[in-house]
């Protein structure tokens, strides 16, 4: 992906938060959130997530590393995305309207 087709408002050297399981260990990105209060990104596998196994990475990589991401760019800020499997649609919802 080229600058010119760039689709995130945030810059492509923006720092997301994920896990080594998606990046060391190849587990499938299942769940991202736009958080409302800083705006960050948010990029986990669905599973426990601890000290440990957090990461910090650019977004382009998170791009590069699974390009479906491309589909969630428009996610507004206080919303969260997940769906069953990497084959899966993803699912949209404003993170109040669900139980945390």
């Amino acid at each position: 992906m080229s600058d010119e087709t760039w689709k995130f408002l945030d810059p492509q050297n923006v720092a997301v938060f994920t896990t080594r399981h998606i990046f060391r260990d190849g587990l499938p990105i299942l769940h991202v959130s736009h958080d409302l209060d800083d705006g960050s990104w948010q990029f986990h596998w669905g599973g426990d997530i601890d000290e440990q196994s957090a990461m910090i990475v650019g977004l382009r990589e998170v791009v590069d590393h699974d390009p479906s991401i491309v589909e969630l760019h428009d996610l507004p800020e206080g919303w969260i995305a997940w769906r069953k499997d990497s084959e899966s649609e993803w699912i949209r919802v404003q993170k109040c309207m669900i139980n945390d």
